[in-house]
């Protein structure tokens, strides 16, 4: 096939690198367009760039000038978008309308009842809601996005137990990388010795984002899932990996070992099993006492598969976990990355 043109938005930052990274030698997409801060603009990627990321910068990339995150400097069928939630909020709908497709890391969107928060794993059907998108805002392209990296691992969780046993209530207590924060992050001063007990606006986001992820398209809009969740979200000195400790009550009883089974054999969605970025296993459940650890287990399946372990029973509700995904690759621009296959395979995104 004759690759999409694609363009990254705001390349420069540390969701925008991981775009850079991933997308390298991408079988489906090449990025021909980079953007970012206006003290960039026509300088060479290399050049503008502090390259963040352990595996070197693509050669491609750094003759590559940096651009306006405008329609006008770019023009392609496909954007990728780690912009910040207040920038995406202006710039991304300008894309929107003039056709093209984005995808995006943002938060900026996520609550629209007619914008999909894309798992292709879990919901590759929420697809489905961009024509009530396109009508209700005019667009002729769409805005897709993933999720919070919090929610990510801990969705696709709770999807295959929601399907086997049914969920009641959901009790989540995180541990986040310092990547989640962007760069330069959480100062050293604060987060060495120590665990940060507070997450702007993140508590509200895995409460909320996981409801709509495994809710149904009624009509026009996307309906949230009948089940609550508490969360408290903490940021911990790791630097990539987010950790979640999940307790879950059940609508019906299931044993450790059931609950073990179901993850085990829990299946991507049809639509999305062969995509390229596709995580195989999607869940991987460890059986160590220890397991999993953001350092031994973030990489697996590439940084796409959601590793699970400590699954056992709890004596308020039924069933306690420890669950652990790659924040920056699964819940950032990998999502991404499996979001736009999954709209090209579908039709959503033409060349």
């Amino acid at each position: 096939m004759n690759k999409i043109p694609v363009a990254i938005l705001a390349a420069t930052g540390s969701v925008g690198q991981r775009f850079v990274q991933l997308l390298d030698q991408h079988p489906w997409f090449q990025v021909v367009a980079l953007t970012g801060s206006e003290r960039g603009h026509g300088k060479p990627y290399g050049e503008v760039c502090r390259w963040l990321l352990a595996e070197p910068m693509p050669e491609w990339a750094r003759d590559l000038p940096v651009l306006p995150s405008t329609p006008e400097a770019v023009q392609v069928p496909l954007v990728f978008s780690g912009l910040p939630a207040d920038i995406a909020r202006e710039v991304e709908p300008l894309f929107a309308r003039t056709g093209t497709a984005v995808c995006s890391n943002a938060s900026a969107y996520r609550r629209d009842p007619t914008v999909p928060i894309l798992l292709p794993e879990i919901n590759a059907g929420h697809a489905h809601i961009i024509p009530a998108q396109r009508a209700t805002h005019g667009w002729n392209g769409l805005i897709a996005t993933n999720p919070n990296c919090t929610s990510t691992g801990m969705t696709i969780v709770l999807r295959a137990l929601k399907d086997a046993f049914g969920l009641r209530r959901v009790f989540a207590v995180s541990m986040q990388a310092l990547s989640g924060a962007g760069y330069p992050g959480v100062p050293s001063m604060d987060i060495t010795d120590n665990v940060i007990p507070y997450i702007g606006g993140e508590e509200e986001k895995v409460e909320w984002e996981p409801r709509k992820m495994l809710g149904q398209i009624i009509g026009d809009q996307i309906e949230l899932a009948d089940f609550t969740i508490s969360a408290h979200t903490n940021r911990v000195a790791v630097t990539d990996g987010h950790t979640v400790c999940l307790t879950i009550e059940f609508e019906h009883r299931a044993t450790p070992a059931q609950v073990e089974a179901c993850l085990a054999a829990f299946q991507a969605d049809e639509l999305a099993r062969d995509l390229p970025s596709a995580p195989h296993p999607p869940i991987l459940v460890r059986h160590e006492e220890n397991r999993p650890q953001p350092r031994l287990d973030r990489m697996t399946g590439h940084g796409m598969t959601t590793v699970v372990g400590r699954v056992r029973s709890d004596s308020l509700f039924d069933i306690r976990m420890v669950v652990l995904s790659h924040n920056t690759i699964r819940g950032a621009a990998g999502g991404s990355i499996y979001n736009a296959e999954l709209l090209y395979q579908l039709g959503y995104i033409r060349q």
